[in-house]
């Protein structure tokens, strides 16, 4: 699978990264992260466990591919199955709620 990653941009909107809309950046915002370097910064499975924890516990396994593909400039749908098994890895016995 090819990959793109995003380049660090302290200027740049979260809204240009890939997968990244007017909910996620909002989501984003409310746990501190507001510029696309903050988000590069940080590893998108963390990333996605304190959205979980503060901002939207119903978030699916869909919205996580949407973070590491963000992260990684892969579109979402790509690597849906792959980032549930790299999340589930690494948060033994978590069960997902519906997409």
């Amino acid at each position: 699978m090819a990959t793109t990653r995003p380049k660090k941009n302290d200027t740049e909107k979260l809204e240009s990264l890939p997968n990244v809309g007017r909910v996620i950046a909002g989501k984003l915002r409310k746990i501190g992260i507001r510029t696309v370097s903050e988000f590069l910064e940080r590893d998108p499975y963390d990333v996605f466990d304190e959205l979980r924890t503060e901002a939207d516990p119903e978030l699916c396994r869909c919205a996580l591919a949407s973070i590491v593909g963000a992260r990684y400039g892969v579109k979402w749908h790509q690597i849906t199955a792959e980032s549930a098994r790299e999340y589930e890895r690494r948060h033994p016995g978590y069960q997902w709620g519906k997409c």
